[in-house]
């Protein structure tokens, strides 16, 4: 288990999310955005966008994906 926080993903705070693998995290991560959103937190709302725009163009992600993967390997178990 290792864990990584909202603003490592590219958000706005230190809200940590865990998980096994690196998906794990990033599907956290879009979770919290989703519910910030809900909420109306407008500080979430640049984050929230952000990964939407992943999820709706993959391919161009690629590099932002990639480089969570790595600093998720690069990160010690919890």
């Amino acid at each position: 288990m290792k864990t990584m926080t909202c603003r490592q993903l590219g958000g706005p705070c230190d809200l940590a999310h865990h998980g096994e693998t690196h998906d794990d995290v990033i599907n956290a991560q879009d979770q919290h955005l989703k519910q910030a959103e809900k909420d109306g937190d407008a500080a979430h709302q640049p984050a929230r966008e952000e990964m939407k725009s992943r999820w709706r163009h993959p391919k161009r992600s690629l590099g932002w994906y990639r480089d969570v993967k790595q600093a998720f390997a690069d990160l010690p178990e919890d």
